[in-house]
């Protein structure tokens, strides 16, 4: 409303504050913790090395953050990255094993469902293999099989201590009798390991399954778990369906497993490097050198 004299009474200007009447789409960076249902930020999770920062829930991680996890930082040296998979069954389901294999590398950004190398721990050299669930779900082929047997095979002929982390869930079976096959090759690398006195720990993580679990996996010297993994041969509903009733509650859980003598301890993503760590300079040093 304006005045003759052109003096202006009211305004209709905008607020200088803007006001938005609808929330926009979009991720806000809030996250529902599936084991505690608690809200967190992606933020926290970055923090606290992707673990609920409520319930201390342990979600999982990429090869590559394993191992910048494990490894000193700049010491890791990858090994074997020239070996690729190939469709030698020509297998062919819902979509060609060539195709999956292709998806697979670009949705992981990885050649394989496993990167192995060597690095420093806390100044120990020692190899280092890592499955990378993010690939097939970090499952068992001839590359992955080949991969880890020629590393242990480096860490037989320099005697250096080996450190491998699982995710995976279990043989390929897009390559049929050619993954089961590496069940039987990397167990025997291993036995020779053993037989020279070169230390092998094995970290299961969530989740470790299938031929994975019955090979290698379960052949450490020492086998650490992160809490409340998913470690077995066939999951919980396969189990239940063959013998007809309820598994225990938590069975096939890290702590179950412990409790029973699968494995040997449970340990904190958060202080994972030092207990390898500690471990390592207790296995590898002589009677006369360890001080109790």
């Amino acid at each position: 409303m304006v005045y003759n004299h052109g003096m202006r009474l009211f305004s209709r200007d905008k607020p200088k504050i803007k006001i938005e009447t609808s929330k926009a789409d979009g991720f806000s960076g809030w996250l529902k913790c599936t084991h505690c249902h608690e809200m967190i930020h992606a933020n926290e999770l970055a923090d606290t090395l992707n673990c609920c920062p409520k319930c201390g829930y342990h979600y999982r991680l990429s090869a590559k953050e394993r191992i910048e996890l494990l490894a000193d930082e700049g010491t890791f040296s990858e090994l074997y990255a020239d070996l690729r998979s190939i469709d030698a069954l020509s297998f062919q389901d819902a979509e060609s094993y060539a195709s999956r294999l292709e998806r697979a590398a670009k949705k992981s950004g990885e050649s394989e469902g496993v990167i192995v190398g060597t690095c420093q721990l806390e100044g120990q050299l020692i190899a280092l293999g890592v499955l990378n669930f993010a690939f097939m779900a970090g499952s068992m082929g001839s590359v992955v099989g080949e991969r880890l047997t020629r590393l242990i095979e480096h860490a037989l002929e320099e005697k250096m201590p080996l450190v491998v982390v699982s995710a995976s869930g279990g043989a390929r079976m897009q390559e049929s009798i050619l993954s089961l096959m590496q069940m039987a090759k990397t167990s025997a690398a291993l036995a020779k390991l053993h037989e020279a006195g070169v230390p092998f720990i094995s970290v299961l993580t969530n989740p470790t399954s299938g031929g994975v679990t019955a090979s290698f996996a379960s052949l450490g010297d020492i086998i650490i778990a992160e809490p409340e993994a998913l470690i077995c041969f066939a999951g919980p509903r396969v189990v239940e369906q063959v013998i007809g009733q309820k598994l225990p509650e938590g069975a096939q859980r890290s702590e179950f497993l412990l409790k029973h003598g699968m494995i040997d301890r449970i340990v904190k993503r958060a202080e994972m490097k030092k207990n390898i760590a500690k471990l390592l300079f207790f296995m590898s040093s002589s009677e006369k050198e360890v001080v109790c």
